[in-house]
C-alpha cells in the first residue's frame, strides 16, 4: 500500500471560495468545490466508490495562492486528478512518510520551534531536518497524525508543490524516536552542502517522471547491443544498497557512505572506480537514489564540474516502484529505517512481474553473502553482533549460525557481544543486552 501527495494544479472553472478534497480510494484525486466560507480546518465524510465499498474523504483548506487563482471563476465543481496512486487508509493505519523540498527559509531555527509546537501530542517518530535551504523528512506514525503534519506543512505556499511519499508500516513505528532539529546540511556530504546552489532549479538535474525514466531504460534494454546506450545510468547511493537492489545496467557504486561520493571529480585515487571518469560532459547522465534528494544535491556538483545533460528520477526509486512497478528493477529497495529492505510489491502489488534473472559473476556482490560469497536467500542486511563493529552486511543463514551473528571470527570474541537476531528484528540499545546478561549471571 503506497501513495503520495503531489500538489494539485488549479484549473479554471471553480469557485472563488473553495476547499480541496483528497479521496482515499484506489487513486488520489483532488476536487475543487464551492464552499462558503472557506474552511480553516480539516473535516471528513464517508463516500462509496464504484465497487460500492466505503471510503473516507478528507477535506482540506486551499492555500491563499490557490484561492487567489480561483477568484472570479464559476462555481462549477471540477475534479483535479493527481499523478499518483493510493488506497483507502484508516486513521489507525501505520505509515512511513518521506519528503524533501528545497526552498529559502528565512528564520529556519524559528521554523523548527513551530514544527515542535505543532507536533506536540502527535505520535510521530523519525528524522526531520530544517535549515535555510529547505526541509528533509522521513518519519512514521499512525495515518491520522502522519498526514495531519503533511497538511500543516503544505498549508504554507512555499511547500505547496512538495511531493510527499507514503508507504505502509505494518509493524508500527519504523523509527525509534523523533529527531526534529536545525541541521546545517540536509544530507551529509564531505565539506557540507550549504555552499551549493540548491535553491536554483537550473543548477539541479532535470527531473524525469517515472514513466519517462522507464521509457529511457526500455529503449536501451530492448536493444541487443546495450553498449550503444546514449546515456550513463548513475546509482548515487551506497554500494551496500546496490547489493540488494538496483536498476538493470547500473554499475555498483564504490562508496560505503554518501558523504564521500566523488563521481566526476577526477580524483586520481578513485578514478578507476569512477563511472564518470573520461566521460564526455555532453553525455546524458541519468541519476537515481532512494527518494531523490541525494541526486538533487550531487547534480549541482556535477553541474559545476561542467556536465551539461543531467537527469534525475523524480521521487527516486520509491516513487518509480509505486508508479511503474519493478520494470528494469532487480531485487529489493534498501531504506534507512527499521524495515531495512522492501520488496517492490510493497509499493505496487498489482504490478509485480516475474523475478529478473541476473548473471552473477565472481566480482558481483549482488545478493551474495559477505562472508562466504554464496547467494543469500533473503535480501536483507543485518548488523554484526559485535556492538563495537556493528557492520551492516548481507549474510547467509549458515554463516549467521557459524559465527553467531558476527561478520568475522574476530568479532565472536568481542566483549560487547549481542545475541543472534532472528527474522527481521533490529538490535536495541546496548543496555538492553547488558542488563539481560547481568541478570543471567546473577541467576546462575
Amino acid at each position: 500500500m503506497s501513495g503520495c501527495f503531489p500538489a494539485p494544479a488549479v484549473i479554471s472553472g471553480a469557485a472563488s471560495s473553495a476547499t480541496s478534497q483528497i479521496v482515499w480510494g484506489p487513486l488520489f484525486q483532488f476536487s475543487v468545490w464551492s464552499s462558503t466560507p472557506t474552511p480553516t480546518s480539516t473535516s471528513f465524510s464517508l463516500i462509496y466508490n464504484h465497487n460500492n465499498q466505503p471510503s473516507r474523504r478528507r477535506w482540506l483548506p486551499l492555500s491563499a495562492t490557490e484561492r487567489s487563482k480561483l477568484k472570479g471563476e464559476s462555481s462549477f465543481a471540477l475534479q483535479l486528478q493527481c499523478d499518483c496512486e493510493s488506497e483507502i487508509r484508516e486513521d489507525n493505519e501505520w505509515v512511513v512518510v518521506n519528503f524533501y523540498h528545497f526552498v529559502f527559509i528565512k528564520d529556519a531555527e524559528a521554523q523548527v520551534a513551530k514544527h515542535h509546537t505543532f507536533l506536540k501530542g502527535l505520535d510521530i517518530r523519525g528524522r526531520i531536518y530544517v535549515n535555510e535551504q529547505g526541509i528533509n523528512a522521513q518519519y512514521s506514525g499512525p495515518s491520522r497524525d502522519a498526514l495531519a503534519y503533511v497538511e500543516w506543512i503544505r498549508a504554507d505556499d512555499k511547500f505547496a508543490n512538495m511531493l510527499v511519499q507514503i508507504c505502509a508500516a505494518p509493524t508500527g513505528h519504523a523509527f525509534p524516536k523523533l529527531k526534529l532539529r536545525y541541521k546545517p546540511s540536509l544530507v551529509q556530504l564531505e565539506g557540507g552542502i550549504s555552499h551549493l546552489p540548491l535553491l536554483d532549479p537550473s543548477m539541479r538535474a532535470t527531473p524525469l517522471a517515472p514513466s519517462q525514466w522507464r521509457k529511457r531504460l526500455d529503449a536501451v534494454n530492448s536493444n541487443a547491443d546495450a553498449s550503444n546506450a546514449n546515456f550513463i545510468l548513475l546509482d548515487v547511493r551506497n554500494g551496500y544498497e546496490w547489493d540488494i537492489g538496483h536498476f538493470s545496467g547500473a554499475r555498483r557504486p564504490d562508496v560505503d557512505c554518501f558523504r564521500s561520493t566523488s563521481f566526476g571529480l577526477c580524483q586520481p585515487e578513485v578514478i578507476a572506480a569512477d563511472p564518470l571518469a573520461n566521460v564526455d560532459k555532453q553525455t546524458d547522465i541519468l541519476m537515481y537514489c532512494t527518494g531523490g534528494i541525494r541526486c538533487d544535491v550531487y547534480s549541482t556538483i556535477l553541474r559545476q564540474q561542467g556536465f551539461q545533460n543531467l537527469y534525475t528520477l523524480k521521487g527516486g526509486v520509491s516513487h518509480y516502484l509505486a508508479n511503474e512497478g519493478p520494470f528494469q528493477w532487480v531485487g529489493n529497495l534498501f531504506v534507512f529505517d527499521s524495515r531495512l529492505s522492501l520488496p517492490p510489491a510493497t509499493y505496487k502489488p498489482e504490478a509485480m512481474t516475474k523475478p529478473s534473472k541476473v548473471e552473477v559473476s565472481e566480482n558481483n556482490t549482488f545478493a551474495r553473502c559477505y562472508i562466504c560469497g554464496l547467494q543469500v536467500c533473503q535480501l536483507r542486511h543485518r548488523n554484526c553482533a559485535n556492538l563495537d563493529c556493528n557492520l551492516l552486511y548481507l549474510c547467509c543463514t549458515s554463516c549467521v549460525d557459524d559465527l553467531r551473528g558476527c561478520c568475522c571470527s574476530k568479532c565472536t570474541t568481542a566483549p560487547r557481544l549481542r545475541p543472534v537476531l532472528q527474522g527481521a528484528h533490529r538490535y536495541e540499545k546496548w543496555h538492553t543486552y547488558r542488563d539481560l546478561k547481568s541478570q543471567s549471571q546473577l541467576t546462575t
